[in-house]
């Protein structure tokens, strides 16, 4: 997620200090000034709140990535759920608009998950958060398919009317999202376009 560089590194003692607080990660995840990476960014629906990214090699899950929103020195763990985020939405609170209402519905269609995984909104072939692993049949279908998310004005609600190709379990669909000023999201339809693919987005968070 985020694959850009807008993320800053912690380090030295402000990294002990965060480690200190969420040691053990979930009560099993252990962690140590050593060996784990922090970085965070701001996110630009939100004038103060930022997204803290953590990882450490020495995890048994190498791809676990642990991330938690912080406000005001406020940690919520984003663990697949919507309530972490509806949660700092009402406090922050959220500020969505034409700029950033994209960016937002990526941010939750990455961090509130189904059963098989994100509901990843899947823009460009290069994208590092696609599977590595797609045989030459699935990565045509998918680099024929993807195309960037776009926002598609506003219905009489004052909702935020968007569209994206969406990469779920090893399908690809394309969705139509209603996304309010509150933050909540609703997928109003889903068309599916491919089907049992044989490589699905494998990022786990939790």
């Amino acid at each position: 997620m985020y694959h850009d560089d807008n993320w800053n590194d912690v380090t030295g003692d402000e990294l002990a200090g965060f480690l200190e607080k969420i040691n053990p990660i979930d009560g099993k995840y252990r962690t140590s000034p050593a060996s784990t990476q922090v970085s965070w960014r701001m996110l630009p629906f939100y004038e103060s709140v930022a997204l803290i990214r953590v990882r450490d090699p020495n995890w048994v899950n190498k791809k676990m990535t642990v991330y938690y929103l912080t406000d005001q020195g406020n940690l919520f763990r984003l663990n697949g759920t919507s309530p972490p985020i509806h949660e700092v939405n009402s406090k922050a609170p959220i500020k969505i608009n034409e700029d950033n209402v994209l960016d937002y519905l990526k941010f939750f269609c990455f961090f509130v998950r189904g059963d098989e995984g994100p509901f990843y909104v899947a823009e460009d072939i290069n994208d590092p958060n696609l599977p590595q692993d797609m045989d030459a049949t699935t990565r045509s279908v998918v680099e024929g398919t993807i195309r960037p998310a776009s926002f598609e004005g506003m219905n009489e609600q004052g909702h935020f009317l968007c569209d994206a190709v969406v990469f779920y379990s090893n399908a690809l669909f394309i969705a139509n999202f209603s996304v309010q000023q509150s933050g909540m999201i609703e997928m109003l339809n889903d068309e599916p376009i491919a089907g049992d693919l044989t490589s699905k987005v494998d990022q786990p968070i939790a």
